[in-house]
């Protein structure tokens, strides 16, 4: 497989998903999902330039760190002695995939919107929390190093996802108000199915296809555990 996509006969989002298989992550449990990265990080332009370099995420860097801002705090954490000596010391108290983090962006599909409302005590959660917007949700990322979600695979090809096409009532956001419904996009994308177009391409395009190693590194590679792991910032708890 690797050899194939290394000889480009197979895609970016083929060889993920072959990579998430290996790995033993399946549709099937929700505790191992697949898992894919975001790869831009331009979600306010009005046009999306990949040919820019700078729309593009950092790959070689786990998601909480992105941000250099977030770096210090994250290594305050790790240095933080459990004073009884029973956790092993940790950059990242949450993980970049988990059960709540997938219903939380499939909540407007079925049978996700169900399994979140029985998580969630029989209703929704709290109109802050949902998934409502992709560029706040990035912006979110960057301010808040205990925030290292990844993506799932659904980002890149099924559009329905972003759409509250059940019409579920979601709330309205404290501060302004505004009612959860679609999800808000990015403003270079016209509808949900130019964004997915748009990410897909993104995903494929010859920056992504460069640097994508370096984020397999972190998540598939070496780079999960031991000093490498250190190093990277990409120790969880």
């Amino acid at each position: 497989v690797f050899q194939k996509w290394v000889n480009r006969e197979i895609s970016n989002f083929d060889y993920l998903i072959q990579l998430n298989t290996m790995a033993g992550r399946t549709y099937n449990d929700l505790a191992q999902y697949p898992v894919f990265p975001w790869i831009l990080r331009d979600y306010t332009s009005e046009e999306l330039d990949l040919n820019n370099p700078a729309v593009f995420r950092d790959l070689s860097k786990p998601i909480g760190v992105v941000n250099e801002k977030n770096a210090k705090a994250v290594k305050e954490k790790y240095n933080f002695e459990d004073p009884l000596g029973i956790i092993d010391k940790f950059h990242y108290g949450t993980h970049y995939s988990n059960a709540a983090g997938v219903m939380h962006y499939l909540i407007r599909v079925e049978p996700f919107t169900t399994l979140h409302i029985q998580l969630q005590s029989g209703r929704f959660d709290c109109a802050d929390r949902q998934f409502h917007s992709i560029p706040a949700t990035w912006q979110a990322l960057m301010d808040n190093p205990n925030d290292v979600k990844e993506l799932i695979p659904e980002f890149f090809y099924f559009p329905e996802f972003l759409e509250n096409q059940n019409g579920f009532n979601l709330g309205q956001l404290q501060m302004s108000k505004e009612v959860v419904n679609d999800v808000v996009l990015p403003k270079w994308a016209h509808s949900p199915e130019d964004f997915i177009c748009k990410h897909r391409k993104a995903l494929e395009s010859e920056y992504v296809s460069a640097h994508l190693h370096e984020w397999i590194d972190l998540i598939f590679g070496y780079k999960q555990r031991g000093p490498a792991a250190v190093e990277a910032l990409n120790v969880f708890y």
